[in-house]
């Protein structure tokens, strides 16, 4: 496997591996496993998902709220949209992978989180993971519906999109889209465009809620 530098990757994701070639592994997609030898990520989703689905319990239990309602909003928040929205807002994604990352599927993309959620529990512990979820995750829990309405919501028929580029084959398509609204601005990728303006959107929503220092 070619070496290579992780620092930005660490800094995106707030946390220092002791043990690169864990962290590695967590960005290693099981198609360049298969194709290249070593291991994927693919154990580490296993246990990811599970600490996820702990963690984010521990945090609905602390801030109370009915049996009824604490499972209704566990299980939307540790399903695929909000793991997606947050690794795409992190801007990270596989390192080593075959093929193009647009091909990988919205599954592997939420898997990664889990991924590198249970990398950082083996690497520095629980309170690390715990720490990783409740930063990269949590702000997600509420968002992991239609952005693009939201932000219709807030800015009414001020909304522009724009598509800034189209990259990959025709059968399998990456598209980039910007989004602008109340001043600023913010871009997103999908396999269609629809997708790709839904992840700007969702990244514009971010980006104004840090600002409100949310």
């Amino acid at each position: 496997m070619q070496k290579a530098d992780f620092s930005t990757i660490e800094e995106k994701l707030g946390y220092t591996f002791c043990d690169k070639d864990l962290l590695a592994t967590c960005f290693t997609h099981s198609s360049y496993a298969n194709a290249h030898g070593g291991a994927s990520n693919e154990r580490l989703e296993f246990l990811g998902d599970a600490l996820i689905g702990f963690l984010v319990a521990e945090e609905l239990y602390g801030a109370g709220g009915s049996e009824g309602k604490m499972t209704k909003q566990r299980i939307a928040t540790v399903s695929q949209k909000p793991l997606e929205s947050a690794v795409r807002a992190m801007g990270v994604g596989y390192v080593y992978f075959s093929g193009s990352e647009c091909n990988l599927g919205k599954k592997s993309i939420s898997s990664l989180f889990e991924a590198v959620t249970a990398g950082i529990y083996l690497d520095g512990g629980m309170e690390a993971a715990r720490t990783f979820v409740r930063e990269k995750l949590l702000p997600y829990a509420g968002n992991y519906d239609d952005g693009k309405s939201k932000l219709n919501e807030l800015f009414p028929h001020a909304v522009v999109y724009e598509e800034r580029a189209r990259s990959g084959q025709d059968h399998a398509p990456c598209f980039t889209v910007c989004v602008s609204a109340g001043g600023k601005s913010a871009e997103g990728t999908g396999a269609s465009k629809e997708e790709a303006e839904q992840a700007a959107a969702q990244a514009l929503l971010k980006l104004f809620k840090e600002n409100r220092g949310e």
